[in-house]
C-alpha cells in the first residue's frame, strides 16, 4: 500500500541570506572536500542558491597551480554527480582560488588575509571557516583563524567543524574553550550530516504534526525501539583515523545519540534552534548511567574478518592498510540503551552500528505493544506488533505494518504495509551537505550540535569506551557480510525480541 503526498499549494522555495560570502575550505583537497563538499556546492550553484559575488577559498597543503584546483573540481564534481557526464560552468569555477599552506606549521594564513584584504567593503561579506581536515589539525587550524585580522577591517564570521568534536569530554570541553575565545556560540555550526538527511528531520514533523501518533509515543504504548546504522563498506582508506576512534567515536557518540534524541526527546516550545536542542540536550542527561556489570550484559563490541560482501571477497580489518595487525579497534557495536523519564521508563532502546554488515542500511523502528487478547487466528497465525520504520538509508522512506483481515472465510490476521517514499516526489531535493551548507549561510543552528549537547553525548560515551579500554573483554570476531557477532541477535532474544532485519 503506497502513501502519496497531495500538495495543495506549492512549496515554498529555499530562501537563503542575501549576502554574499567567503567559505575558505581547510582541507580543500583532501577527501571530505572531493566526495562531499565540491559536488554539493555545484549543486547549489546549479540551484541558483549560492549569491553571485560568494567566492570559495581552498586551502590546502600540496603545490598547486590555480588551474590544477580547477581540474580537481571538475573531476570530484564530475565523478560524484548522478547520471551522464556533467560540463562544469566557467562561472562556478571561478569562484574558486587555491592558496597553499601548512596547518601543522601554522603557516599560509597571510595569504588569506593578503587576498581577502583586497574586498572592497569585506563587512558585507560573512566569513565562513570550513574544517574538512582531521580532527587532530583543529587547535592549529583554531591559532591561524585567531591570525586573521583582514587588515583591521571588521568582518563577520562563522565556523562549521566536523566530527568527531573532540576524542573525549575533556578534549571536547578544551576544543569548545579554544572556539569560543574567537567565535560566538551562535557563529559555530558543529556538523552531523545525518541530521540534514530528509527522513531524519521529518522525525520530528511526523511526531509533533500529526495527532494521531504524539499520544502514542510514550511506554504505555511502545514496546521498544530499535536503532540500526550499518555499512557493507569497509574503512577504505581511514585507516590512521580508525585505529584512534572506532566504531564507538565514530558513529555511536554523535550519529546514534543523535538519532535517539530526535525520537525520545519532548516537543519543544517552539520550532527554532535553541527550543529544539534544549530538549534533545534534556534527553542526553536522562540516558542511564551504566555500571561494569550492565554494560558486560547488555553491550557487544565486535571486529570484521574476512568474508564475502555482495559475492565478492574481502579482507578482514586487521588486514587492512594502516591498521595493527593485532588490533582490538571495534568495527561494530550493540547495545540497551535506558532513558530515565516519566515517558520512556522501561522503554529500551536497542542500537547497533558496524562496518561490513550484510547491507547498508540505516533505520529506525518504533515497535508498538502487541494487543493484550489474542481475538484473532490462532497459534500459527499471531498478530504481529505495529511497526513505524523511518528509514533513513539506502533510501529515504517512512512505513506503518498494520494488521488486516486475510480475504478468504477464516479469520486470519495479515500484515500490510502502508509506505511513503521521499524518491517518488517530483521535488527537487537537495543532499544532507547542501541542506547544512544552505542553513549555514541562512544562519539556522537548528540541525547543527550545541556546546552543552556535544559535552552530554561525550559524558554518555566515555564510560562506555574506558569499560572496553580497562576490561579484558572478549572482542567478538564476526564474518564481513554478517549481521555482527551472534551475541548481537542474543541481545534481543534473551528479552524475547529479535531484530527487525
Amino acid at each position: 500500500m503506497n502513501l502519496e503526498m497531495k500538495i495543495s499549494c506549492e512549496p515554498d522555495s529555499i530562501e537563503i541570506n542575501i549576502q554574499p560570502f567567503i567559505l575558505i575550505i581547510f582541507g580543500g583537497g583532501g577527501d571530505l572536500s572531493k566526495k562531499k563538499l565540491l559536488p554539493a556546492l555545484y549543486n547549489l550553484f546549479k540551484l541558483n542558491k549560492l549569491n553571485n559575488e560568494s567566492h570559495i577559498i581552498s586551502y590546502g597543503r600540496k603545490p598547486r597551480t590555480q588551474d590544477e584546483y580547477k581540474n580537481l573540481v571538475r573531476t570530484y564534481v564530475d565523478k560524484n554527480s548522478t547520471g551522464k557526464k556533467i560540463i562544469i560552468e566557467e562561472d562556478f569555477l571561478d569562484k574558486f582560488i587555491y592558496l597553499r599552506g601548512d596547518s601543522e606549521k601554522l603557516e599560509g594564513i597571510d595569504k588569506i588575509n593578503k587576498y581577502i584584504c583586497n574586498f572592497k567593503n569585506i563587512n558585507k561579506y560573512q566569513i565562513i571557516f570550513y574544517l574538512a581536515t582531521p580532527p587532530n589539525l583543529a587547535k592549529n587550524i583554531l591559532n591561524l583563524i585567531q591570525r586573521l585580522d583582514l587588515c583591521d577591517k571588521p568582518f563577520k564570521k562563522k565556523i562549521i567543524m566536523e566530527k568527531p568534536f573532540g576524542i573525549d569530554t575533556e578534549s571536547a570541553t578544551k576544543l569548545n574553550k579554544n572556539l569560543n575565545e574567537i567565535f560566538e556560540e551562535d557563529e559555530i555550526y558543529r556538523i552531523d550530516h545525518y541530521l540534514g538527511k530528509e527522513t531524519v528531520q521529518n522525525i520530528l514533523f511526523f511526531r509533533f504534526g500529526n495527532s494521531i501518533f504524539e499520544p502514542l509515543w510514550n511506554r504505555s504504548f511502545i514496546d521498544h525501539i530499535q536503532i540500526t546504522v550499518a555499512e557493507n563498506i569497509g574503512i577504505e582508506s581511514r585507516g590512521n583515523f580508525y585505529e584512534k576512534a572506532g566504531v564507538l567515536k565514530d558513529i555511536i557518540q554523535n550519529h546514534m545519540m543523535q538519532l535517539i534524541a530526535l525520537v525520545a526527546m519532548e516537543p519543544p516550545t517552539n520550532f527554532n534552534a535553541n527550543s529544539i536542542r534544549d530538549e534533545k540536550v534534556k534527553i542526553f542527561k536522562t540516558i542511564s548511567n551504566m555500571t561494569d556489570e550492565y554494560m558486560s550484559e547488555n553491550f557487544v563490541l565486535g571486529q570484521y574478518k574476512a568474508g564475502k560482501i555482495n559475492n565478492k571477497d574481502v579482507i578482514s580489518y586487521q588486514d587492512e592498510k594502516n591498521v595493527d595487525k593485532n588490533s582490538k579497534t571495534g568495527t561494530f557495536f550493540s547495545g540497551k540503551f535506558h532513558i530515565d523519564n516519566w515517558r520512556w521508563a522501561g522503554v529500551p532502546f536497542y542500537v547497533r552500528a558496524g562496518k561490513r554488515l550484510n547491507q547498508k542500511l540505516t533505520e529506525i523502528v518504533v515497535t508498538f505493544k502487541i494487543p493484550p487478547l489474542k481475538l484473532f487466528g490462532n497459534a500459527c497465525r499471531d498478530m504481529l506488533a505495529n511497526e513505524l520504520v523511518f528509514s533513513i538509508q539506502p533510501e529515504e522512506t517512512i512505513s506503518l505494518s498494520i494488521n488486516m483481515k486475510y480475504p478468504g472465510v477464516e479469520n486470519y490476521p495479515h500484515p500490510v504495509e502502508m509506505n511513503f517514499n521521499y524518491s517518488k516526489l517530483k521535488l527537487v531535493s537537495i543532499t544532507a551537505y547542501e541542506r547544512l551548507l544552505i542553513d549555514c549561510i541562512k544562519g539556522d543552528l537548528t540541525l547543527f550540535s550545541r556546546q552543552d549537547g556535544i559535552e552530554e553525548m561525550w559524558r554518555i560515551l566515555d564510560p562506555i569506551v574506558n569499560y572496553f579500554d580497562k576490561t579484558n573483554f572478549n572482542l567478538l570476531d564476526y564474518p564481513a557480510g554478517s549481521w555482527g557477532p551472534e551475541k548481537s541477535k542474543l541481545l534481543l532474544e534473551k528479552d524475547n525480541r529479535k531484530w527487525r532485519v
